[in-house]
């Protein structure tokens, strides 16, 4: 069943196993916000274990791996796929603190991106350290957050 994400009131739920449970939660509360501030979509996640996350998880694992031949580490927590508009999005949210999202235009090929970020406190993952520069933004919600990405050049 997909939870609704409160950026008001941030929450740890379903993300307790995390060391840095707080941080996380606040970058996924910060994500939410984005997406209600943007589009006016309600931001909802899951947990890895539920089929529509276990399939949103597959997705961007399978262009990590195809299109930079990268596999995480850290074990997935939640995730969440929708569309906005002509965009497919998918987020996944990792034990170690990190999250990953794909925002894959259906319309232009040119806009398909793979984005990372590391929430307050945690290390750059040793699978993205060398390729991948990180740069910070602030973030009411979050601290600091680090973040990197890559275009996606193939169809998925």
């Amino acid at each position: 069943m997909p939870s609704p994400v409160d950026f008001t009131t941030v929450s740890t739920t379903g993300l307790e196993s995390s060391p840095i449970a707080a941080a996380l939660a606040g970058l996924r509360a910060n994500e939410a916000r984005y997406f209600k501030n943007k589009y006016d979509h309600d931001f909802t996640v899951e947990p890895a274990s539920e089929a529509k996350a276990k399939a949103a998880i597959d997705w961007v694992h399978n262009i990590l791996k195809e299109e930079r031949d990268i596999v995480i580490q850290s074990r997935p927590l939640e995730a969440t796929s929708f569309q906005v508009e002509n965009i497919k999005i998918a987020y996944v949210f990792y034990e170690s603190g990190l999250s990953i999202n794909v925002m894959y235009t259906l319309d232009d090929a040119k806009k398909r991106a793979v984005g990372f970020k590391l929430s307050d406190g945690m290390d750059v993952p040793a699978e993205l350290a060398s390729r991948f520069k990180f740069a910070k933004q602030k973030s009411k919600l979050a601290g600091t957050i680090r973040g990197s990405f890559f275009v996606i050049k193939n169809e998925h």
